[in-house]
Parts: C-alpha cells; sequence; structure tokens
C-alpha cells in the first residue's frame, strides 16, 4: 500500500503488529529526523500515523508538558498521542488545525480514524468480511 501513496514523500515507516500494521509516507518539511513515523508515546503502546497540521500546538505544548508528557520532536503530530494518553477520545475536542491520522492504542487493541471536520486532509476506509482498509492523504 505504500507504494500506492509514494507521491506523499521520500520518508517512510511501519509499524506491525498481530493484527494491525501502520505504514507512513511523508515529506518532511522541518525536524527532518526526529519526527518520522510512526509516532509512539513514551510507553510505545500507542502508534499514530497521519498528516496535517495542528495549530494550537504550543498551548497543548505547555499543557502537556505541566502533566508530566515528554515533548520528543518539532512535529506537531506527535501532541495527539499524549492528548488520547491524557483525555481518551475526548482529546479531539482539543485539536485546532487540518489534519487526517490514525491512532492505534495497542494495550486496548482500539484503532481511532480522524480527520478535520471540513475534510481538507482526504481519509479513506473500506471493510469487508476480513479486513478493514484505510489511507490518508
Amino acid at each position: 500500500m505504500l507504494k500506492a501513496i509514494r507521491h506523499r514523500g521520500t520518508h517512510e515507516g511501519t509499524c506491525f503488529g498481530t493484527r494491525v500494521s501502520l505504514g507512513s509516507r511523508r515529506l518532511p518539511i522541518f525536524d527532518l529526523e526526529d519526527s518520522s513515523q510512526p509516532i509512539f508515546n513514551e510507553d510505545k503502546i500507542i502508534v499514530l500515523v497521519g498528516n496535517g497540521e495542528i495549530y494550537n500546538f504550543r498551548e497543548l505544548n505547555s499543557e502537556l508538558e505541566a502533566r508530566g508528557h515528554s515533548i520528543r520532536t518539532y512535529g506537531d503530530l506527535e501532541y495527539i498521542v499524549h492528548l488520547y494518553e491524557q483525555h481518551g477520545v475526548d482529546f479531539w475536542n482539543k485539536l485546532r488545525g487540518m489534519f487526517a491520522v490514525a491512532l492505534y492504542d495497542i494495550k486496548e487493541d482500539t484503532l481511532l480514524l480522524s480527520r478535520y471536520h471540513l475534510g481538507i486532509k482526504p481519509l479513506f476506509y473500506r471493510k469487508n468480511a476480513s479486513s478493514f482498509l484505510f489511507s490518508l492523504q
């Protein structure tokens, strides 16, 4: 599937589990090495791939660091894994920006897909009897 989105960029990353596999292609603008995807939380039990921009990342950074989270990169999508840890599925309400993301909670075996309500960043999916496939652009 990563070949199908190779037009998205030169940096590629994957994460394989027993039931879920995530992959990413991106064209890094800044923080070329540290903002690679998939993005993990500190315990490596929450993993995210996505595309977009979070406009209120400075505000989120202050909140999350005050609550003990370590922000490793300058990539704004990293804030999403920490917001999920802090607020659960209600974290989407804290985000301001345009994005399409897939977040997998390994411990809970839960996959969450979301995009900005105006749909600027596309999210496609297909479900059949044996699988669920999705793509973020």
